[in-house]
């Protein structure tokens, strides 16, 4: 303690009076000190009322914002009010084309909404208008894009869509906003929901006046093709309707597709137009028709189906979304059945001729077997040897595919082979397991095939006759033997001859054959006439354990004993011919044929366990249903489970 510093004096000992008013003291002091800050001060005079600070822009909008509500709401009106003076929408309408919103309220389910995204996206004419002294603005003129995306219910399911107007800018670039068509297809893959797309111009491809507008050339890219084909392959439904002409980028988005329908009244597919074509190639006075209608690309399979008009296109796509899951995490949609799965039909007995020549109606058994009415056939104007579709069984969605006998005498050829390879990858990314309903002959020329032979500098066109021993033409001078012909014609299998090799059907059928081996879902056989040859081995064994049943009708081998017999006993046939003549050889033809007949009895095979059962036909029918109900109970499961997690992997594209 320093010098300066005194120690406080006690309180004298018995003056508790003086402490208690110094006390008291010190209290009423704070509390008047308190109370002059709580206080508000009195005035004697009063004073004139604060004048309110005058309200700013933000303060003067409505609260509600109904000024922005009222804006969209006038966009809105205006994008779906069709302008009948509007001549793009007048050319649309005397063309016998539907209006885009007419289109998507006819494709939809009726009264369910159409939930637009970017409804107001577009070019807006904004003209200043004098409110509450104010200047504001206020939409007055608004030219929507040309490609319309959004949500909305088929057969009660939520699905994507996106629809072109044509009748802005022609479904042009410069009438379009690129993101909202990537957003669109970013959406479908995100949220697992199947992609509609209604085709009509160019699906917002390029346009020169968007060199003019924007001021500069630009490369071009379609930033939304991967987010496409992720799709594709996860097994996400992507269903087309070419309902005007698809051009460029327009055609590509529609042939991407897992299935495409074409209008064959307004509906046309192209690269470019006419004038480009008639500047590239010098070809003039072309059509879109004549370019890419359907009678081209319907029957070259660079769409799957034609339709008569939109309506029928619509109506196609409603069905076809029947079969198909959202995506291939899912199961297909299985429906009510009232047709009885142990249904029989008699008439599936005598269905195959014994005659071996004669033909029969294979989509006659497809719709015997099926649940009645379910048949729904894909590419029926292409690739005409196969034949393929959807179809029911039990109320459970399968795919179907098939040979055609009537056409080319059921050998496949390259556009078949790629018909079938198709329809294998759409049912392998969908889940659908396949019915297979198999008739591999060979390639047999008709009756009246000509022959062009050269004689000297003389040319004669002969008829050509097959018969069981070869075929030789019908002058009776002198009977020239087409060897040739014989050793081409008999081969099983894939088509053959000039017009088999310039089309690369090797080439083909070898895709269709690693297409087998390489997808995964699961396949029944029906062996109902002739199995022979590669493409025999590559349809029907090509999952482990085989599933299959044969009728009765059924043979089956390296190759058929027409020609079969002819190249394996030729040595004998000659000695014969040598020795006895033409009569001796004909009678140990017939011979040899009637002893393989009788080794080639399906029974027999059966009894080697060469075929695990031969069936009754008029039974195929609870067969098959009693297959997929087990697929679908036992085996759809693990199959989802496995696509949900990348163990099994499917690929479209």
């Amino acid at each position: 303690m320093g010098d300066d510093e005194q120690p406080a004096s006690p309180p004298p000992k018995g003056d508790s009076t003086s402490q208690t008013t110094s006390s008291s003291d010190l209290a009423s002091t704070r509390l008047k000190q308190l109370s002059s800050h709580i206080q508000v001060p009195q005035s004697s005079t009063p004073t004139a009322r604060r004048r309110r600070k005058p309200r700013t822009q933000t303060e003067a909008l409505p609260p509600d914002y109904s000024d922005i509500l009222s804006q969209l709401s006038t966009l809105r009106r205006l994008a779906r009010t069709p302008q009948p003076s509007n001549q793009a929408y007048a050319r649309q309408k005397t063309s016998g084309k539907l209006w885009v919103r007419e289109r998507i309220s006819a494709l939809l389910d009726p009264d369910t909404p159409f939930r637009e995204i970017g409804s107001v996206a577009g070019s807006i004419t904004w003209t200043p208008s004098p409110k509450d002294g104010k200047k504001k603005e206020e939409p007055t003129a608004f030219t929507p894009t040309n490609n319309l995306n959004g949500l909305g219910k088929i057969n009660g399911r939520d699905i994507v869509l996106t629809a072109d107007d044509f009748t802005v800018r022609a479904g042009h670039a410069d009438g379009a906003i690129m993101a909202k068509t990537a957003y669109t297809e970013k959406l479908s893959l995100s949220m697992k929901l199947p992609m509609v797309k209604l085709v009509d111009g160019s699906s917002g491809g390029g346009s020169v006046t968007t060199i003019k507008r924007d001021g500069f050339s630009y490369i071009p890219s379609v930033p939304f093709l991967m987010q496409t084909v992720q799709a594709l392959n996860a097994g996400i439904p992507n269903l087309a309707a070419i309902v005007g002409p698809a051009v460029g980028l327009g055609a590509a988005r529609a042939v991407m597709c897992h299935f495409s329908v074409m209008a064959a009244d307004v509906g046309s597919l192209i690269n470019a137009g006419p004038e480009v074509v008639r500047g590239a190639t010098g070809e003039e006075g072309l059509s879109t028709q004549d370019l890419g209608g359907w009678g081209v690309h319907g029957r070259n399979g660079t769409v799957d189906n034609i339709a008569p008009n939109e309506q029928g296109c619509f109506e196609q796509i409603r069905t076809v979304l029947g079969y198909l899951p959202n995506w291939g995490g899912e199961a297909p949609p299985v429906v009510a059945c009232e047709d009885p799965e142990d249904r029989e039909d008699v008439g599936l007995r005598s269905i195959i001729p014994r005659r071996k020549e004669r033909m029969y109606d294979p989509r006659k058994i497809i719709e015997s077997v099926v649940d009645r009415g379910s048949w729904f056939e894909i590419g029926s104007l292409w690739g005409r040897t196969a034949i393929g579709g959807l179809a029911r069984l039990g109320g459970r969605p399968v795919g179907i595919l098939s040979l055609n006998c009537e056409v080319n005498g059921g050998a496949l050829d390259a556009a078949g082979s790629q018909k079938l390879t198709r329809l294998l990858k759409f049912c392998d990314v969908m889940n659908l397991p396949i019915i297979q309903f198999l008739d591999i002959r060979k390639s047999n020329p008709k009756l009246q095939i000509k022959s062009i032979l050269s004689l000297s500098s003389l040319t004669f066109v002969f008829p050509i006759i097959p018969t069981p021993r070869g075929h030789y033409c019908s002058l009776c001078f002198p009977r020239f033997r087409i060897t040739a012909l014989i050793s081409h014609s008999k081969k099983a299998g894939y088509a053959i001859g000039t017009t088999a090799e310039r089309t690369a059907t090797m080439r083909h059928g070898i895709e269709l054959a690693k297409t087998y081996f390489t997808t995964t879902t699961p396949i029944f056989n029906i062996l109902i006439r002739r199995v022979f040859g590669v493409a025999g081995n590559v349809m029907l064994d090509n999952r482990d354990p085989c599933m299959r049943v044969a009728w009765p009708s059924g043979t089956w081998g390296s190759l058929p004993l027409d020609g079969g017999i002819e190249v394996g006993h030729r040595r004998e046939l000659r000695e014969v011919e040598k020795d006895e003549g033409r009569e001796g050889r004909e009678r140990r033809y017939r011979e040899l044929e009637g002893e393989y007949e009788r080794l080639m009895n399906p029974v027999r095979t059966a009894g080697a366990f060469g075929v695990e059962e031969v069936i009754d036909p008029k039974g195929t029918r609870g067969v098959v249903c009693g297959w997929v109900k087990r697929v679908y109970e036992v085996e759809m499961g693990g199959r989802v489970e496995g696509r949900r997690s990348g163990r099994v992997v499917a690929r479209f594209a």
